[in-house]
Protein backbone atom coordinates (compact mmCIF):
# COMPACT_ATOMS: atom_id res chain seq x y z
CA UNK A 1 0.00 0.00 0.00
CA UNK A 2 1.14 3.22 -1.01
CA UNK A 3 2.83 5.60 1.89
CA UNK A 4 0.83 9.04 2.24
CA UNK A 5 1.64 10.21 5.50
CA UNK A 6 4.22 13.38 4.35
CA UNK A 7 1.03 14.02 1.96
CA UNK A 8 -1.17 13.57 5.04
CA UNK A 9 0.94 16.13 6.90
CA UNK A 10 0.30 19.14 4.67
CA UNK A 11 -3.46 17.95 3.87
CA UNK A 12 -2.75 17.51 0.10
CA UNK A 13 -3.39 14.56 -2.11
CA UNK A 14 -0.89 12.17 -3.77
CA UNK A 15 -1.77 13.78 -7.14
CA UNK A 16 -1.18 17.52 -5.81
CA UNK A 17 1.15 20.25 -8.07
CA UNK A 18 3.79 21.69 -6.47
CA UNK A 19 2.03 24.76 -6.30
CA UNK A 20 -1.04 23.32 -4.18
CA UNK A 21 1.80 21.93 -1.74
CA UNK A 22 3.69 25.40 -1.32
CA UNK A 23 0.58 26.95 -0.90
CA UNK A 24 -0.83 24.38 1.90
CA UNK A 25 2.77 24.28 3.45
CA UNK A 26 3.05 28.64 3.37
CA UNK A 27 -0.30 28.12 5.69
CA UNK A 28 0.64 25.73 8.16
CA UNK A 29 4.38 26.87 8.48
CA UNK A 30 2.25 30.02 9.54
CA UNK A 31 0.07 28.16 11.84
CA UNK A 32 2.65 26.31 13.71
CA UNK A 33 6.10 28.49 13.19
CA UNK A 34 7.95 28.67 16.87
CA UNK A 35 7.63 32.09 17.06
CA UNK A 36 4.12 32.38 16.76
CA UNK A 37 3.24 29.14 18.38
CA UNK A 38 6.11 27.89 20.51
CA UNK A 39 4.29 24.85 21.70
CA UNK A 40 3.75 23.38 18.42
CA UNK A 41 7.74 23.27 17.29
CA UNK A 42 7.87 19.42 16.84
CA UNK A 43 4.75 19.68 14.60
CA UNK A 44 6.55 22.58 12.76
CA UNK A 45 10.01 19.73 11.80
CA UNK A 46 7.03 17.31 11.08
CA UNK A 47 5.42 20.14 8.39
CA UNK A 48 9.20 21.52 6.97
CA UNK A 49 10.15 18.00 6.64
CA UNK A 50 7.06 16.71 4.50
CA UNK A 51 7.83 20.10 2.72
CA UNK A 52 11.39 19.47 1.77
CA UNK A 53 10.91 16.21 0.46
CA UNK A 54 7.73 16.87 -1.73
CA UNK A 55 9.10 19.61 -3.31
CA UNK A 56 12.16 18.00 -4.60
CA UNK A 57 11.51 15.76 -7.31
CA UNK A 58 14.36 13.13 -6.74
CA UNK A 59 13.20 13.00 -3.30
CA UNK A 60 9.60 12.88 -3.91
CA UNK A 61 9.66 10.14 -6.66
CA UNK A 62 11.58 7.76 -3.86
CA UNK A 63 9.12 8.76 -1.35
CA UNK A 64 6.47 7.72 -3.89
CA UNK A 65 7.76 4.42 -4.97
CA UNK A 66 9.52 3.28 -1.76
CA UNK A 67 7.95 5.18 1.35
CA UNK A 68 9.92 6.42 4.17
CA UNK A 69 11.72 3.22 4.05
CA UNK A 70 13.01 4.06 0.40
CA UNK A 71 14.41 7.73 1.64
CA UNK A 72 15.89 6.53 4.98
CA UNK A 73 18.27 4.34 2.60
CA UNK A 74 19.45 6.48 0.45
CA UNK A 75 21.06 10.29 1.10
CA UNK A 76 18.40 13.09 1.56
CA UNK A 77 21.10 15.79 1.89
CA UNK A 78 22.79 17.94 4.40
CA UNK A 79 21.79 16.47 8.19
CA UNK A 80 20.42 13.75 6.62
CA UNK A 81 21.47 11.56 9.45
CA UNK A 82 20.35 13.59 12.27
CA UNK A 83 16.91 14.19 10.57
CA UNK A 84 16.69 10.45 10.37
CA UNK A 85 17.49 9.26 13.77
CA UNK A 86 15.36 12.27 15.08
CA UNK A 87 12.21 10.80 12.70
CA UNK A 88 12.49 7.38 12.74
CA UNK A 89 13.31 7.12 16.46
CA UNK A 90 11.06 5.59 19.52
CA UNK A 91 10.90 8.60 21.64
CA UNK A 92 11.18 11.47 19.26
CA UNK A 93 8.05 13.69 18.22
CA UNK A 94 7.87 11.50 14.65
CA UNK A 95 8.26 8.58 16.45
CA UNK A 96 4.36 7.50 16.21
CA UNK A 97 4.04 9.42 12.65
CA UNK A 98 6.69 7.90 10.93
CA UNK A 99 8.14 4.39 13.23
CA UNK A 100 5.67 0.92 12.51
CA UNK A 101 8.35 0.02 9.50
CA UNK A 102 8.74 -3.15 10.81
CA UNK A 103 12.07 -5.30 10.65
CA UNK A 104 15.40 -4.49 12.41
CA UNK A 105 17.32 -2.72 10.34
CA UNK A 106 15.80 0.92 11.42
CA UNK A 107 16.52 0.03 14.69
CA UNK A 108 20.55 0.51 13.66
CA UNK A 109 19.73 3.74 12.82
CA UNK A 110 20.37 5.27 9.18
CA UNK A 111 21.92 4.07 6.18
CA UNK A 112 24.07 6.95 4.28
CA UNK A 113 24.70 6.69 0.97
CA UNK A 114 27.94 7.56 -1.01
CA UNK A 115 28.78 11.22 -1.56
CA UNK A 116 27.41 11.90 -5.03
CA UNK A 117 30.11 14.21 -7.26
CA UNK A 118 29.78 17.26 -9.11
CA UNK A 119 27.97 17.13 -12.74
CA UNK A 120 29.13 18.25 -15.91
CA UNK A 121 27.36 20.72 -18.04
CA UNK A 122 27.74 21.04 -21.90
CA UNK A 123 26.12 23.12 -23.83
CA UNK A 124 24.87 21.39 -27.48
CA UNK A 125 24.24 24.13 -30.61
CA UNK A 126 21.31 22.69 -32.60
CA UNK A 127 19.22 23.93 -35.50
CA UNK A 128 15.75 25.28 -35.98
CA UNK A 129 15.92 22.21 -38.21
CA UNK A 130 17.05 19.70 -35.59
CA UNK A 131 14.69 21.01 -33.22
CA UNK A 132 11.52 20.44 -35.77
CA UNK A 133 12.87 16.83 -37.04
CA UNK A 134 15.17 15.49 -34.30
CA UNK A 135 18.58 14.08 -34.59
CA UNK A 136 21.30 12.01 -33.17
CA UNK A 137 24.21 14.04 -31.70
CA UNK A 138 27.80 12.20 -30.84
CA UNK A 139 29.39 13.99 -28.10
CA UNK A 140 32.70 12.69 -27.24
CA UNK A 141 33.80 13.91 -23.90
CA UNK A 142 36.83 13.10 -21.41
CA UNK A 143 36.09 12.15 -17.87
CA UNK A 144 37.99 10.71 -14.78
CA UNK A 145 37.50 6.55 -14.53
CA UNK A 146 38.84 4.95 -11.46
CA UNK A 147 42.31 3.25 -12.23
CA UNK A 148 41.63 -0.57 -13.26
CA UNK A 149 45.58 -1.21 -12.66
CA UNK A 150 45.30 -0.40 -8.49
CA UNK A 151 41.02 -0.48 -8.29
CA UNK A 152 41.34 2.87 -6.98
CA UNK A 153 43.32 2.86 -4.11
CA UNK A 154 46.22 4.97 -5.50
CA UNK A 155 48.91 2.02 -4.91
CA UNK A 156 49.41 -0.97 -3.17
CA UNK A 157 47.56 -1.87 -0.22
CA UNK A 158 48.88 0.05 3.13
CA UNK A 159 50.67 2.18 0.74
CA UNK A 160 48.23 5.32 2.01
CA UNK A 161 49.02 7.21 5.41
CA UNK A 162 47.69 10.24 6.80
CA UNK A 163 48.41 13.61 5.42
CA UNK A 164 50.98 15.01 8.07
CA UNK A 165 49.85 18.82 6.83
CA UNK A 166 46.53 18.75 7.62
CA UNK A 167 46.75 15.61 10.27
CA UNK A 168 44.74 13.81 7.63
CA UNK A 169 41.72 16.29 7.66
CA UNK A 170 41.79 17.63 4.27
CA UNK A 171 41.78 20.95 5.09
CA UNK A 172 43.81 23.53 6.34
CA UNK A 173 43.30 25.65 9.00
CA UNK A 174 44.76 29.64 8.50
CA UNK A 175 44.88 32.10 11.45
CA UNK A 176 45.40 35.49 10.95
CA UNK A 177 46.00 37.78 13.64
CA UNK A 178 43.86 40.99 12.84
CA UNK A 179 44.52 43.31 15.45
CA UNK A 180 44.78 43.10 19.44
CA UNK A 181 42.32 40.42 20.74
CA UNK A 182 40.82 40.11 16.87
CA UNK A 183 41.62 36.73 15.21
CA UNK A 184 40.83 35.80 11.70
CA UNK A 185 40.06 31.53 10.70
CA UNK A 186 40.13 30.48 7.12
CA UNK A 187 39.87 26.91 6.03
CA UNK A 188 41.30 25.80 2.75
CA UNK A 189 41.65 22.55 0.88
CA UNK A 190 45.09 20.83 2.22
CA UNK A 191 48.22 21.50 -0.65
CA UNK A 192 49.55 18.55 0.08
CA UNK A 193 46.93 16.01 -0.14
CA UNK A 194 44.65 18.09 -2.25
CA UNK A 195 42.21 17.76 0.21
CA UNK A 196 42.35 13.83 0.05
CA UNK A 197 43.33 13.88 3.61
CA UNK A 198 45.66 10.76 2.55
CA UNK A 199 49.14 10.61 0.93
CA UNK A 200 51.20 8.38 -0.86
CA UNK A 201 55.24 7.59 -1.19
CA UNK A 202 56.15 8.20 -4.79
CA UNK A 203 57.91 4.93 -4.81
CA UNK A 204 54.27 3.37 -3.77
CA UNK A 205 52.68 5.69 -6.92
CA UNK A 206 50.58 3.02 -9.20
CA UNK A 207 52.34 3.81 -12.50
CA UNK A 208 48.61 3.75 -14.61
CA UNK A 209 47.43 6.19 -12.90
CA UNK A 210 50.10 8.24 -10.87
CA UNK A 211 49.06 7.80 -7.47
CA UNK A 212 45.67 10.09 -8.63
CA UNK A 213 43.51 6.93 -8.32
CA UNK A 214 41.89 7.84 -11.54
CA UNK A 215 42.47 8.37 -15.07
CA UNK A 216 41.51 9.85 -18.32
CA UNK A 217 38.93 8.16 -20.88
CA UNK A 218 37.31 9.32 -23.60
CA UNK A 219 33.76 8.63 -23.71
CA UNK A 220 31.16 8.87 -27.19
CA UNK A 221 27.81 9.92 -25.94
CA UNK A 222 24.71 9.39 -28.28
CA UNK A 223 22.12 12.49 -27.80
CA UNK A 224 18.92 12.37 -28.60
CA UNK A 225 17.51 15.45 -29.67
CA UNK A 226 13.45 14.58 -29.91
CA UNK A 227 11.08 16.17 -32.08
CA UNK A 228 10.03 19.67 -30.32
CA UNK A 229 12.56 20.06 -27.56
CA UNK A 230 13.13 23.65 -26.70
CA UNK A 231 15.98 26.44 -26.39
CA UNK A 232 17.47 25.50 -22.93
CA UNK A 233 16.57 22.26 -22.49
CA UNK A 234 18.59 20.08 -20.62
CA UNK A 235 18.81 15.99 -21.47
CA UNK A 236 20.51 14.10 -18.79
CA UNK A 237 22.97 11.16 -18.59
CA UNK A 238 22.91 9.86 -15.28
CA UNK A 239 26.29 8.60 -13.75
CA UNK A 240 28.30 9.86 -16.80
CA UNK A 241 30.50 12.31 -14.89
CA UNK A 242 33.54 11.80 -13.31
CA UNK A 243 34.39 8.97 -11.38
CA UNK A 244 36.17 9.17 -7.41
CA UNK A 245 36.79 6.32 -5.36
CA UNK A 246 33.82 6.39 -2.76
CA UNK A 247 31.46 9.03 -4.59
CA UNK A 248 28.82 8.28 -6.87
CA UNK A 249 29.59 9.44 -10.34
CA UNK A 250 27.54 12.72 -10.76
CA UNK A 251 25.94 13.57 -13.64
CA UNK A 252 26.53 14.27 -17.50
CA UNK A 253 23.97 17.43 -18.47
CA UNK A 254 23.60 18.42 -22.08
CA UNK A 255 21.91 21.52 -22.63
CA UNK A 256 20.45 22.66 -25.80
CA UNK A 257 21.19 26.18 -27.07
CA UNK A 258 19.41 27.29 -30.28
CA UNK A 259 21.23 29.10 -33.56
CA UNK A 260 19.36 31.69 -34.95
CA UNK A 261 17.05 30.66 -37.85
CA UNK A 262 17.69 32.90 -41.20
CA UNK A 263 13.57 32.65 -42.05
CA UNK A 264 11.46 31.37 -39.01
CA UNK A 265 11.77 32.06 -35.28
CA UNK A 266 10.36 30.03 -33.04
CA UNK A 267 7.29 31.11 -30.22
CA UNK A 268 6.67 27.93 -28.17
CA UNK A 269 4.70 25.60 -30.28
CA UNK A 270 4.30 28.06 -33.48
CA UNK A 271 6.60 29.46 -35.96
CA UNK A 272 6.99 33.15 -37.63
CA UNK A 273 7.90 34.37 -40.38
CA UNK A 274 8.17 37.77 -42.80
CA UNK A 275 7.37 38.06 -46.29
CA UNK A 276 7.21 40.91 -48.51
CA UNK A 277 5.23 41.68 -51.08
CA UNK A 278 4.51 44.24 -53.50
CA UNK A 279 2.04 46.89 -53.58
CA UNK A 280 0.29 44.61 -56.49
CA UNK A 281 0.28 41.58 -54.23
CA UNK A 282 -1.01 43.22 -51.30
CA UNK A 283 -3.86 44.91 -53.81
CA UNK A 284 -4.83 41.86 -56.33
CA UNK A 285 -3.35 38.83 -54.32
CA UNK A 286 0.07 36.44 -55.26
CA UNK A 287 1.06 33.02 -54.93
CA UNK A 288 4.50 32.08 -52.77
CA UNK A 289 6.56 28.96 -52.11
CA UNK A 290 7.84 28.65 -48.50
CA UNK A 291 10.53 26.04 -47.63
CA UNK A 292 9.54 24.92 -44.59
CA UNK A 293 12.28 22.89 -42.09
CA UNK A 294 11.50 19.22 -43.24
CA UNK A 295 12.41 20.27 -46.71
CA UNK A 296 8.85 20.08 -47.88
CA UNK A 297 7.50 22.81 -50.14
CA UNK A 298 4.00 24.81 -48.94
CA UNK A 299 3.06 26.58 -51.47
CA UNK A 300 0.69 29.86 -49.80
CA UNK A 301 -2.14 31.85 -51.78
CA UNK A 302 -3.22 34.67 -50.82
CA UNK A 303 -6.59 35.28 -52.73
CA UNK A 304 -7.03 38.68 -55.12
CA UNK A 305 -9.78 41.10 -53.27
CA UNK A 306 -8.29 40.58 -49.79
CA UNK A 307 -6.01 43.58 -49.24
CA UNK A 308 -3.51 43.09 -47.46
CA UNK A 309 -2.24 46.30 -44.99
CA UNK A 310 1.67 46.53 -43.51
CA UNK A 311 2.55 44.78 -40.93
CA UNK A 312 -0.87 42.17 -40.86
CA UNK A 313 -0.56 38.93 -39.99
CA UNK A 314 -1.86 35.73 -41.13
CA UNK A 315 -1.67 32.37 -39.85
CA UNK A 316 -1.16 28.77 -41.16
CA UNK A 317 -2.87 26.20 -38.66
CA UNK A 318 -0.94 23.24 -37.89
CA UNK A 319 2.35 24.32 -40.00
CA UNK A 320 4.19 25.05 -36.60
CA UNK A 321 6.33 23.37 -34.32
CA UNK A 322 5.89 19.85 -33.45
CA UNK A 323 4.93 19.58 -29.95
CA UNK A 324 7.45 17.52 -27.30
CA UNK A 325 6.40 13.82 -26.77
CA UNK A 326 3.57 14.50 -28.89
CA UNK A 327 5.06 15.32 -32.70
CA UNK A 328 2.57 14.39 -34.40
CA UNK A 329 0.35 17.63 -32.87
CA UNK A 330 1.82 20.46 -34.08
CA UNK A 331 1.26 24.65 -33.61
CA UNK A 332 0.65 26.97 -36.10
CA UNK A 333 2.44 29.05 -38.46
CA UNK A 334 2.30 33.12 -38.86
CA UNK A 335 3.46 34.86 -41.33
CA UNK A 336 3.45 38.67 -40.83
CA UNK A 337 3.52 40.60 -44.21
CA UNK A 338 5.40 43.71 -45.28
CA UNK A 339 4.30 45.66 -48.23
CA UNK A 340 7.34 47.25 -50.71
CA UNK A 341 6.15 50.36 -51.69
CA UNK A 342 6.99 52.14 -54.71
CA UNK A 343 9.07 54.69 -54.61
CA UNK A 344 7.49 57.45 -57.14
CA UNK A 345 4.73 56.48 -59.37
CA UNK A 346 4.52 58.13 -62.57
CA UNK A 347 1.84 57.85 -65.14
CA UNK A 348 -0.39 59.62 -67.63
CA UNK A 349 -2.79 61.98 -65.74
CA UNK A 350 -5.32 59.77 -67.33
CA UNK A 351 -4.13 56.36 -65.71
CA UNK A 352 -3.65 58.01 -62.11
CA UNK A 353 -7.95 58.63 -62.70
CA UNK A 354 -8.32 54.96 -63.47
CA UNK A 355 -6.51 53.96 -60.67
CA UNK A 356 -8.31 56.56 -58.53
CA UNK A 357 -11.38 55.54 -59.64
CA UNK A 358 -10.21 51.51 -59.07
CA UNK A 359 -8.82 52.12 -55.48
CA UNK A 360 -12.45 53.56 -54.51
CA UNK A 361 -12.04 57.59 -55.04
CA UNK A 362 -10.60 60.36 -53.08
CA UNK A 363 -12.02 61.43 -50.31
CA UNK A 364 -14.13 64.66 -50.60
CA UNK A 365 -11.85 67.36 -50.42
CA UNK A 366 -10.59 70.05 -47.76
CA UNK A 367 -11.84 73.38 -47.40
CA UNK A 368 -8.92 75.40 -47.27
CA UNK A 369 -8.99 78.98 -45.73
CA UNK A 370 -8.23 82.12 -47.53
CA UNK A 371 -5.90 83.23 -45.18
CA UNK A 372 -3.94 79.78 -45.62
CA UNK A 373 -0.38 79.68 -46.65
CA UNK A 374 0.31 76.67 -48.75
CA UNK A 375 3.94 74.65 -47.95
CA UNK A 376 5.84 71.60 -49.55
CA UNK A 377 6.81 68.37 -47.89
CA UNK A 378 10.11 67.34 -48.34
CA UNK A 379 11.96 63.93 -47.55
CA UNK A 380 12.61 63.48 -44.14
CA UNK A 381 16.69 62.63 -43.30
CA UNK A 382 16.36 61.00 -40.13
CA UNK A 383 18.89 64.12 -37.76
CA UNK A 384 15.94 66.03 -36.74
CA UNK A 385 14.08 67.62 -39.48
CA UNK A 386 13.48 67.62 -42.98
CA UNK A 387 16.52 68.29 -45.11
CA UNK A 388 20.37 68.63 -43.19
CA UNK A 389 20.52 72.33 -42.90
CA UNK A 390 18.40 72.95 -39.53
CA UNK A 391 20.49 70.22 -38.14
CA UNK A 392 23.45 71.94 -39.21
CA UNK A 393 22.46 74.95 -38.56
CA UNK A 394 22.07 73.88 -34.55
CA UNK A 395 25.52 72.39 -34.69
CA UNK A 396 27.20 75.61 -35.60
CA UNK A 397 25.27 77.07 -32.67
CA UNK A 398 26.68 74.53 -29.98
CA UNK A 399 30.36 74.88 -31.40
CA UNK A 400 30.54 78.35 -30.95
CA UNK A 401 27.59 79.49 -28.75
CA UNK A 402 29.88 83.44 -27.95
CA UNK A 403 30.05 84.61 -31.23
CA UNK A 404 29.94 88.07 -30.26
CA UNK A 405 26.33 88.11 -29.33
CA UNK A 406 25.44 87.17 -32.88
CA UNK A 407 23.13 83.54 -33.59
CA UNK A 408 22.68 81.52 -37.04
CA UNK A 409 19.86 81.15 -37.97
CA UNK A 410 18.26 79.19 -40.84
CA UNK A 411 16.60 81.03 -43.82
CA UNK A 412 12.81 80.37 -45.08
CA UNK A 413 12.84 77.97 -48.14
Amino acid sequence: MADTRLYEVLGVSRNASDSEIRKNYRKLAKEYHPDKNPAAGDKFKEISFAYEVLTDPQKREIYDRYGLKGLQEGDTGPGADDIFSHFFGGGGPFGGLFGGFGGGGLRHGPRRGPKKGENTVHRLKVSLEDLYNGKVSKLQLSKNTICTACGGEGGPPGALHPCQTCNGRGIKVTITQLGPGMVQQMQSRCPSCDGEGEVINERDRCQACLGRKVVQQTKLLEVQVDKGMRDEQRITFHGEGDQMPGVEPGDVIIVLQEKPHDVFQRSGTDLMMKKTVTLTEALCGFTTVVDHLDGRKIVVNHPPGSVLVPGCVRGIVGEGMPIYKNPFEKGDLYIRIEVDFPENYFAPEGKLKELESLLGGRPPAEEIPADSEEVNMSEYDGNGGPGSHRGQCYDEDDEHPHMGGQHVQCAHQ
